[in-house]
C-alpha cells in the first residue's frame, strides 16, 4: 500500500446533478477535480423520477410556490432561502435547456408542466419519469469535454484536513483503482456526497447514500441541521426485487391509492387526498396498513389510460412489467420506504459551511429550502440553483496561497481510527436525553471531539410545537392507535414498529456492520418513532462506535464509523425533538 498527495483548486466530492452542476459552472480557468464513488452516471440523480419545480406558466406564481414549499415543510424553512432559491428556478431550467437537456414539451413546442403532491399549480418540468437520468446523460458527455476537469472514480473520501489557519484544505480519500490512500490538497473543498437514506433497510437511495459526507463535515467542525427530518416516499413498488419508486406524478395525475377493499382510504386522512404532501400520505398508508394488517396498499392509475401512461410514465410502466405487474390493467402494491434527508450540513446561499474552506451542496447539505418536509421536484432544483450559486461565490472568492496542512498521524494509523471514533457528549439539549444514563455517561468518556458549540438544531427558525394537523379526527385515531399495537410490523419487509420490539434489536454484543445498522435504523428511527425506540437505538449505536474503534483498522472500518457516526447524529437529533413535526413524527 503507497500513499502520496496531488493538488487541485476545487475538489467536489460527489459526483451527482449537485456536483456536476457546479463543475460544469466553474470558470475554464480553474483546475477542478471531481471525485465519484463509483463511475459515472452513479448516485441518486439518475434515479430522480419526477423533475424540477419552477414558475414558468401565467397562471402561477412565486409567491404560490414559495406557499407550497413552506406548507410542506410544516412552516419549519428558512423563508429567505425558500425565496431565493425558488426565485432561481426559471433561470435553472434555462440553463438545463442550454446543456441540451431534453425536457418533455407539449404539441406547440412549450414546456409540458404536470403536477405533484403538495403543489397547487403544474410547475414541474420533466423528461417523462426519468426526468434525473434525462438530465445527467446530457450532463456527463460535457464535463469529459471540459479539459479542465479531472473525472476521478471509485474514490472514498475518508477525512477532511485542516491548515493552519483551520479552514479545510485537503482531503485524505483512497483510491479503489490503485489501491492507494491520498491526500488531495485543495483551495476549495465541496461536499455533494449526497443523503443517507441507504442507513434503512428499505430505501430508495442508491446503496452508497449511506451519509459519510455529514460524518465527515460534523469532525471538520461544521454546523448539522434538522437531521431527525427524514422523508419517506409514500409509493414505492412492493414486489420482489430492489425497492422501485412510483413518481409522485402519477398521484399528482390523478392516481388513486386504495385499500385492500379496493376504496380510496387519503380523503379520509386529508382533503387534499392523494395530493397531500409525503410525510402526511407516508403515515396515512402506514396507518392503513396497520388497520388491515397487510404489508402494502394499493395505487390504480389504470383510468389514466394507456397512451398518458406509455407517453409520460414509460418507466414505471416498464418496471412493473419486468415483475409480472401492468399499470395499465392492474392494481400495483405500494409501501413507504426512506427517500430524502431534509436536513445535512448547514450552508448559506453560496454553499458554504460554518468551517472556512468548505462548501457543500446537494442533499448531503442543509440550505433550509426543505424544512421539515421536501416538497416534491424541489431537489433537482436544488441541487441546479446551488451548485451554480456555490461556482459563482468560489470563482469570485479571493484565492489565498495554499498553506501546510496540520500533521496528522497516517490515515492508516490505528490512532488516527480511535480519534475519529470517539466524542464528548454531543447532546445540544441536555433536557431531552439527561435521564438516558446508558447513553450520555457513555459518550461523556470520551475525550477527544469535534467543536458542539455548533448545534444540530442551532439555525431552527421554529419553535419545536407542532402544527394543527391537517388529518382528520379518523386518520388521527388510526394513527394513534399504532400505539397499542406495539412490536406489530407490516409484513416481513416493511418495518414501522414504534420502538418497543426487543427480539429484533440487534445485540451491541455483536461487531457492528452495515446490515445491522440499517435494521436498527428502520426499526427505531423510521417513519414512526417514539422515545423508547430512539433511547434503544442510541445506546447501541454508542456502544457500536466504541466497539468499532477497537477492531484493526481497514478501509472498512473507516467507513463504516463514518455511517455510524451519521446514524448517531441521527438519533440523537430526532431524541431531541419531543415533538413531531413534519417528516418527523413521534408516537409518544
Amino acid at each position: 500500500m503507497q500513499s502520496g498527495s496531488t493538488q487541485t483548486e476545487v475538489l467536489i466530492i460527489g459526483a451527482g446533478l449537485a456536483g456536476t452542476s457546479l463543475a460544469l459552472s466553474l470558470p475554464s480557468t480553474m483546475k477542478v477535480t471531481l471525485l465519484s464513488s463509483a463511475p459515472a452516471p452513479c448516485g441518486a440523480s439518475p434515479m430522480a423520477l419526477g423533475g424540477l419545480a419552477a414558475v414558468l406558466s401565467a397562471q402561477d406564481s412565486l409567491e404560490q410556490h414559495i406557499e407550497d414549499t413552506l406548507e410542506a415543510g410544516a412552516r419549519h424553512s428558512d423563508k429567505e432561502a425558500v425565496r431565493g432559491i425558488l426565485q432561481a428556478a426559471p433561470e435553472a431550467v434555462h440553463w438545463l435547456l442550454k446543456k441540451q437537456v431534453p425536457l418533455d414539451r407539449t404539441e406547440d413546442g412549450q414546456l409540458h408542466l404536470t403536477r405533484e403532491g403538495g403543489h397547487s399549480q403544474r410547475r414541474i418540468v420533466h423528461a417523462a419519469d426519468a426526468s434525473g437520468y434525462a438530465i445527467m446523460q446530457a450532463l456527463l458527455p460535457q464535463l469529459t469535454q471540459a479539459s479542465h476537469i479531472q473525472q476521478r472514480t471509485d474514490c472514498l473520501a475518508l477525512d477532511l484536513r485542516h491548515n493552519e489557519q483551520g479552514a479545510v484544505a485537503g482531503v485524505d480519500i483512497y483510491d479503489q483503482h490503485s489501491r492507494r490512500y491520498e491526500t488531495i490538497l485543495a483551495d476549495h473543498v465541496v461536499l455533494a456526497t449526497g443523503g443517507l437514506g441507504s442507513l434503512y433497510a428499505h430505501s430508495t437511495n442508491p446503496d452508497s447514500a449511506l451519509g459519510e459526507g455529514i460524518a465527515l463535515a460534523w469532525r471538520a467542525g461544521a454546523a448539522i441541521r434538522d437531521l431527525e427530518f427524514v422523508q419517506f416516499h409514500p409509493t414505492c413498488l412492493h414486489a420482489d426485487g430492489p425497492t422501485f419508486l412510483l413518481t409522485e406524478a402519477l398521484r399528482g395525475e390523478g392516481g388513486h391509492l386504495l385499500d385492500k377493499q379496493g376504496r380510496r382510504f387519503m380523503p379520509d386522512y386529508d382533503a387534499r387526498a392523494e395530493l397531500a404532501p409525503r410525510d402526511i400520505v407516508s403515515r396515512a398508508i402506514a396507518a392503513q396498513m396497520r388497520q388491515e394488517g397487510s404489508s402494502h396498499v394499493w395505487l390504480d392509475v389504470r383510468h389514466l389510460g394507456a397512451d398518458t401512461l406509455q407517453q409520460h410514465f414509460p418507466r414505471a410502466l416498464e418496471e412493473g412489467l419486468r415483475r409480472g405487474l401492468d399499470l395499465r390493467q392492474d392494481w400495483v402494491p405500494v409501501a413507504p420506504a426512506a427517500h430524502y434527508s431534509c436536513g445535512g450540513i448547514e450552508t448559506d446561499l453560496s454553499g458554504r459551511t460554518t468551517v472556512a474552506g468548505l462548501n457543500a451542496v446537494g442533499e448531503v447539505a442543509c440550505t433550509g429550502l426543505h424544512g421539515a418536509n421536501r416538497l416534491a421536484s424541489n431537489s433537482l432544483l436544488e441541487c441546479v440553483v446551488m451548485g451554480r450559486a456555490a461556482a459563482e461565490a468560489i470563482a469570485e472568492s479571493k484565492i489565498t496561497q495554499r498553506s501546510a496542512l496540520i500533521p496528522e498521524t497516517d490515515i492508516a494509523n490505528t490512532s488516527s481510527m480511535s480519534r475519529s471514533c470517539s466524542y464528548k457528549n454531543s447532546n445540544p439539549n441536555s433536557s431531552s436525553s439527561s435521564s438516558s444514563s446508558s447513553s450520555s455517561s457513555s459518550s461523556s468518556q470520551a475525550s477527544v471531539g469535534p467543536n458542539w458549540s455548533l448545534s444540530l438544531n442551532a439555525s431552527s427558525h421554529s419553535t419545536p410545537n407542532p402544527r394543527p394537523s391537517l388529518m382528520t379526527a379518523t386518520a388521527a385515531n388510526a394513527v394513534e392507535n399504532i400505539i397499542n399495537d406495539k412490536g406489530r410490523h407490516y409484513g416481513k419487509n416493511n418495518s414501522y414498529s414504534n420502538g418497543n420490539s426487543k427480539n429484533r434489536s440487534p445485540s451491541t454484543n455483536n461487531p457492528p456492520s452495515l446490515p445491522a445498522l440499517r435494521n436498527l435504523m428502520q426499526e427505531h428511527v423510521g417513519l414512526l418513532r417514539n422515545r423508547q425506540g430512539l433511547m434503544q437505538a442510541l445506546h447501541t449505536l454508542d456502544q457500536w462506535r466504541r466497539q468499532i474503534s477497537l477492531l484493526p483498522p481497514s478501509l472498512d472500518q473507516r467507513t463504516l464509523s463514518l455511517q455510524l457516526d451519521t446514524a448517531w447524529l441521527l438519533t440523537q437529533a430526532a431524541l431531541d425533538r419531543p415533538h413531531s413535526l413534519g417528516a418527523h413524527y413521534r408516537l409518544d
